[in-house]
């Protein structure tokens, strides 16, 4: 049951995170461009990165923190399903450039973040 309990809050904590990283990048960059949910996309791959990497060595932490951080807040934070829509918004407006950019930077950007995090996570366990 305490799995399920982390995972809830960890989940609420990255859902309103998630709406206050968009709205707060939206308002700043405007919206042409999904900033917000490309920001919030590189973010949770360094968190991802970094907190799988840093709890599979440091055996001596609870399991709760895997449920709490990757499972509940990542799951609820990361956007990859707003991100497919995007580009598929992009690729039916007949922005074809735009919707390339798009995809092809969170993946390149999104897969280096990623690999940030793990670095992180070696250089402090």
């Amino acid at each position: 049951m305490q799995k399920y309990l982390l995972i809830a809050v960890g989940g609420a904590l990255g859902s309103l995170t998630r709406y206050w990283v968009g709205a707060y990048i939206g308002s700043r960059m405007g919206t042409r461009f999904p900033y917000g949910t490309f920001v919030i996309n590189l973010t949770a791959c360094v968190i991802i990165g970094f907190s799988l990497t840093y709890l599979g060595r440091r055996v001596e932490l609870s399991p709760a923190w895997r449920y709490l951080i990757p499972v509940g807040f990542v799951g609820a934070y990361s956007t990859f399903s707003t991100y497919e829509w995007e580009t598929l918004s992009s690729l039916r407006s007949g922005a074809f450039a735009l919707a390339a950019l798009y995809a092809v930077g969170s993946l390149i950007l999104g897969l280096a973040s990623v690999w940030l995090g793990a670095v992180l996570a070696d250089v402090i366990a």
